[in-house]
């Protein structure tokens, strides 16, 4: 009995990697806004020491638009951009959130959602530096 099945398409499943992080980052996020002391801290402007500024709330949606814009590229950029691509934004995303979890302070739910994030971004970063290109036929 087969469980899994796989078609053997790497862009498509970098590009669902990429979906699958950029929602486990969304609703981490939500969830914390269900926390009041993390509400309260958001509604200050200070979480943890961290003033959220304008420019704050830029740097980190710069930083969000990595995974959303892998999801597009992984599924057409050329095989040579597509793999340095996903290594170098894998190494990022991944980087970005491991510092987060060493901040200390984490919830339960945070470091819960962090586990996924942290092994999916790894997981890209080694699809992609083990990713041979194909010169056979996509279709037998």
């Amino acid at each position: 009995m087969k469980i899994f099945e796989w078609d053997g398409n790497r862009k498509s499943l970098l590009s669902l990697l990429w979906i699958f992080l950029t929602a486990n980052y969304i609703f981490c996020d939500v969830f914390t806004l269900h926390l009041a002391s993390y509400l309260e801290a958001f509604l200050s402007g200070d979480v943890g020491g961290m003033k959220i500024t304008e420019e704050f709330l830029l740097v980190f949606a710069f930083i969000m638009q990595i995974p959303m814009l892998m999801i597009v590229l992984s599924k057409f950029l050329t095989f040579t951009l597509n793999k340095y691509f996903n290594i170098v934004a894998g190494i990022i995303t991944t980087s970005v959130q491991a510092f987060t979890v060493m901040m200390g302070g984490a919830t339960f739910h945070y470091m819960f959602f962090s586990l996924f994030e942290i092994c999916t971004g790894l997981l890209i970063i080694y699809l992609a530096v083990n990713w041979k290109q194909d010169t056979a036929p996509l279709h037998k």
